[in-house]
């Protein structure tokens, strides 16, 4: 899926990631490229993160969360 939050407001875009993780747990695997990064975050169980064609991480959520100072 590409950019399927695009246009979406914060609560359309955690109703999407409700029904793409209902999805994920049905067995179904699902390729999605986001900027939006809270969905990201909750749907995906590994994530890279891609700079200019470059990969500048990659991991679980956790890994790839950002921390607050």
């Amino acid at each position: 899926m590409d950019e399927p939050a695009a246009g979406l407001d914060t609560t359309e875009s955690q109703a999407l990631g409700v029904r793409l993780r209902q999805i994920i747990d049905s067995g179904t695997t699902i390729f999605l490229v986001d900027h939006d990064m809270g969905l990201v975050l909750s749907v995906c169980d590994y994530i890279y993160v891609i700079e200019f064609g470059q990969k500048i991480a990659a991991g679980t959520p956790e890994q790839i969360k950002p921390t607050r100072a």
